[in-house]
């Protein structure tokens, strides 16, 4: 349960800077075959994407603030699995360094399952990088399950070159 003091709600336009700042954290356990500023470009855009539509009715963005600081957030939205079933979507989740293990984790993806629950879908589902461990941890202590599993190979090492 997050501490008393953290206020779970939806997001409002002027919390959009905040969760852009948060959109670095989003790194934690990315490959090291992946290129940082390439993922780093687009994290921002799904942040941005989510914080500018957040009005829209097929998804909803939740904040958590502290003392009236933003101190992590959520995206859920709507998203048809390859099956044609339609999940709930996790698109992004994030704690502010130094505010891990508070329960705010938790209480934003209870706020994503009631959201999901709301509008009568029966999973919610999300990736997170196969090296982070503490979210896989984060997300197995509260139900989470594997699914699916994405593979990949380097082909060939970066040397710095092009060509």
């Amino acid at each position: 349960m997050a501490s008393p003091e953290i206020e779970i709600r939806g997001y409002l336009p002027a919390d959009r800077e905040a969760l852009l700042a948060l959109a670095p954290r989003l790194v934690a356990g990315m490959a090291p075959w992946r290129d940082r500023v390439s993922w780093l470009r687009a994290v921002a855009g799904w942040v941005r994407s989510a914080a500018d539509t957040a009005a829209d009715g097929d998804h909803a963005v939740y904040v958590a603030v502290d003392g009236g600081t933003v101190v992590g957030f959520v995206e859920v939205a709507r998203r048809t699995h390859f099956t044609g079933q339609v999940d709930a979507y996790v698109g992004e989740l994030v704690t502010a360094a130094g505010h891990e293990r508070r329960g705010i984790a938790r209480a934003l993806m209870l706020a994503a399952e009631e959201w999901a629950i709301g509008q009568g879908l029966d999973l919610l589902t999300l990736e997170t990088g196969a090296a982070n461990r503490e979210a896989r941890a984060f997300y197995a202590a509260i139900g989470y399950q594997d699914e699916d599993v994405r593979l990949t190979k380097e082909l060939r090492k970066r040397t710095g070159t092009s060509g």
